[in-house]
């Protein structure tokens, strides 16, 4: 068996099409800030104009459709995600904070301790 990769060529067209649908959401985000003396309502139907655009002309390229498809499977996948409930994530926020407060304890307790021997003991510079 060969363990050959397989390597998907894009045509400059598809890279044409990737490269003029960031430029189409990066327009569409400067013209929110642009309009920034409008209502907010046609300040965001720029926005989501601008960044949709860029979705269609993302999809008729191969490679946007890999990308848009491989977004869709990542949201798939985070329903999939058993959240903790708030209580849950009380105790383990809890425990972390109290972790930390033993770890910067411990921490203060073998700085000053080497303090001691290093400039009280051995070296004899503090009375």
């Amino acid at each position: 068996m060969s363990n050959q990769s397989v390597q998907t060529v894009s045509t400059s067209n598809d890279k044409i099409k990737v490269v003029l649908a960031i430029a189409i959401a990066i327009v569409g985000v400067i013209g929110f800030y642009y309009l920034s003396d409008k209502p907010a309502l046609v300040r965001a139907g720029a926005l989501v104009a601008g960044l949709a655009f860029a979705v269609l002309i993302l999809w008729t390229s191969s490679t946007g459709r890999d990308f848009l498809n491989f977004a869709k499977e990542a949201v798939r996948e985070t329903k999939k995600v058993v959240w903790p409930t708030r209580r849950e994530a009380t105790q383990i926020t809890g425990i972390v904070f109290a972790f930390v407060l033993v770890m910067a304890v411990f921490l203060w307790g073998t700085d000053k301790t080497l303090e001691f021997l290093l400039y009280d003991v051995i070296l004899g510079i503090r009375k």
